[in-house]
């Protein structure tokens, strides 16, 4: 897949940081408002079923509500789409994101990847 995009499903400050960083591609979901579950596995499956997008970021404490999708999209055999989890921001200091990501890469690849 050449040239593939990244999309993010998030709250308005959420995409709005990605999008500084250049990604185009997002939907913006108000944790406050009614529908939130079909709002996000809307916009999952509509991102994942574009082949343009090769990468859709999504809150972990969404992932709950679109489980059945991401580990449909996941079993695939043809890896088109890569579901990233990404932490809330709070949770950042507490957590220690380059093992997070140095062993979600390792489940997602079967090897680990020092930069």
């Amino acid at each position: 897949m050449e040239n593939a995009q990244i999309a993010v499903i998030g709250t308005r400050d959420q995409t709005a940081l990605i999008r500084l960083a250049g990604v185009e591609r997002y939907a913006i979901i108000t944790e406050d408002e009614r529908g939130i579950e079909e709002k996000i596995r809307k916009s999952l499956k509509e991102f994942s079923e574009d082949p343009s997008i090769g990468i859709i970021m999504i809150p972990d404490r969404w992932v709950a509500h679109a489980d059945d999708i991401i580990k449909s999209i996941r079993r695939r055999k043809r890896i088109s789409t890569v579901i990233v989890e990404i932490p809330p921001s709070y949770e950042a200091e507490i957590q220690d994101v380059k093992d997070h990501y140095k062993s979600y890469t390792r489940q997602l690849i079967g090897f680990n990847i020092e930069i």
